[in-house]
């Protein structure tokens, strides 16, 4: 969650072209009837430049700097080798300060990768393959393709929502908008992707890595690693590996599509850059940026807007840029903020009106008002029948003063809303002092001497949990494998 504007509010993400590849908004649908790998057309090289800083604002923000013109440099390379342009230059590629697994790419030459994913990497070619492979979907016009059956079918507006699936019906706009935050905006232009889509936007990037120079076995480590993390943080979080859409479980079936590329790759060869890439992604922050809020085990901490709170047991957290989901099988939440005139019972209302959307004129049965932890607050909810079942939503919002305030928004089946009631009286102020012991995490790149072992790198982690688990997926290492005395490897440590 970044430092939230004083207008900031659930959105709908309201785009076209580019930007809605998988909501299907627009009446014309740039690329549908391009041949695919043909040369990126006008009219998508003008979808994408308007809608890129929309993009970049939405995930995270662009980083600058020798971090971000490296990932520029090799993502230039790989894009050229698809045909879409002949010159790298031609390719916007952009290195996004998001802490979630994650990357795509647009019509209009317009790749992006998160750093979060760039640490997972663990070599040039690798981090080539995972570009490759945006840019692939890209080639082959498959976003594209995909938003005009949409419209064929008629499906319009948010696509699928993983609330309104579970506990609103398809179509609800209630669970669309809080389910937002936990698709992390951009994987909505992912999630629709079907089978045979991705193997082919596979098979594309190691044809691109292997034009490349790069070992095309690459996009088959890749795909590993993605597949391992996912495994890892759903085992951190207690959820199912499929839960919640993830880079990785987002690409569908990760076993086969390992074998796939591997068959791809055949007896390729190719460099993979591995000690360039180490050394040039050395210190790179790791995990949550502070100005965006951190994550701390049930914690939310956001040392800028100086707030505090925690998620209920069995719940796990989110941190979006315009919200932080609250994930369980109990229900689902979000805080935000909104437009604050100083009179908190309107903002409730008016919450509930932009939950409602225009299909559903939502309003809360009643309001109560509270003080928690000194903070002035408000609450109200309202039952929903879907049509399939009886739903509680909750807004509770705080007035934290300067007129700024949060909110709650939650759904839980009806009658079990106050699962989330410790989670709003957790609501707290935090000071300066608390403020300032908020540092960020980075990539370290150390060398293993002749007496460590996989638990003594492990145990440098900046992690109270799991630390060798970390460590192995980090650096892509299996179960039996243990370090090589002398070689590089990546451990994650307070970046202070």
């Amino acid at each position: 969650m970044t430092a939230f504007s004083r207008t900031a509010s659930f959105a709908r993400l309201a785009l076209c072209g580019a930007a809605s590849l998988a909501l299907g908004a627009c009446a014309t649908v740039p690329g549908a009837n391009v041949a695919p790998g043909s040369p990126i057309t006008p009219s998508e090289a003008q979808l994408g430049a308007q809608y890129h800083p929309q993009f970049v604002a939405e995930f995270g923000g662009e980083m600058t700097g020798p971090y971000a013109d490296y990932v520029r440099g090799v993502g230039q390379g790989i894009a050229v080798q698809s045909g879409l342009a002949t010159t790298p230059s031609a390719f916007q590629v952009t290195l996004l300060n998001s802490s979630v697994n994650n990357a795509f790419a647009v019509p209009g030459g317009y790749v992006y990768v998160t750093r979060q994913l760039v640490g997972l990497m663990n070599n040039e070619a690798e981090l080539a393959a995972v570009l490759g492979h945006e840019v692939g979907h890209v080639a082959a016009r498959h976003s594209a393709r995909r938003q005009a059956a949409a419209q064929r079918n008629q499906l319009g507006g948010l696509g699928v929502a993983i609330l309104s699936s579970v506990l609103l019906g398809g179509n609800n706009p209630l669970g669309q908008q809080i389910s937002q935050a936990a698709l992390q905006g951009s994987q909505l232009l992912t999630l629709s992707y079907s089978r045979a889509q991705e193997i082919e936007a596979d098979n594309l990037g190691v044809q691109y890595l292997s034009r490349a120079g790069y070992d095309p076995r690459a996009m088959a480590s890749l795909l590993q690693s993605l597949a391992a993390q996912n495994s890892l943080d759903s085992q951190l979080q207690g959820r199912g590996d499929a839960t919640i859409p993830a880079w990785a479980s987002t690409h569908p079936d990760p076993a086969s599509r390992v074998q796939n590329a591997l068959a791809q790759a055949g007896n390729g060869t190719g460099v993979t850059n591995r000690e360039t890439f180490l050394r040039r992604v050395d210190g790179l922050m790791y995990g949550d940026d502070p100005a965006q809020g951190v994550i701390e085990g049930n914690d939310f901490i956001h040392p800028e807007l100086r707030l505090r709170f925690s998620a209920p047991q069995g719940f796990y957290m989110v941190n979006g840029t315009r919200a932080v989901s609250i994930n369980g099988d109990a229900g689902r939440a979000q805080l935000t903020t909104a437009a604050f005139d100083g009179n908190l019972e309107t903002y409730v209302r008016a919450a509930f009106r932009a939950l409602g959307g225009e299909q559903q004129q939502l309003a809360p049965d009643s309001i109560q008002r509270a003080t928690v932890n000194g903070i002035p607050a408000m609450f109200g909810g309202a039952r929903v029948n879907n049509g399939q079942q009886q739903v509680d939503v909750t807004v509770f919002a705080y007035d934290f003063g300067n007129r700024q305030a949060f909110h709650f928004a939650a759904i839980t089946p009806a009658g079990q809303a106050g699962v989330f009631n410790a989670m709003y009286n957790s609501m707290r102020r935090i000071t300066a002092a608390e403020a300032a012991q908020v540092v960020p995490r980075a990539i370290d790149v150390v060398t293993a001497s002749r007496t460590d072992t996989v638990q003594t790198l492990a145990r440098r982690m900046a992690y109270t949990d799991a630390q060798e688990a970390r460590f192995r997926v980090l650096n892509g290492l299996s179960a039996n494998a243990q370090v090589v005395p002398g070689q590089q490897y990546k451990i994650v440590v307070r970046a202070n």
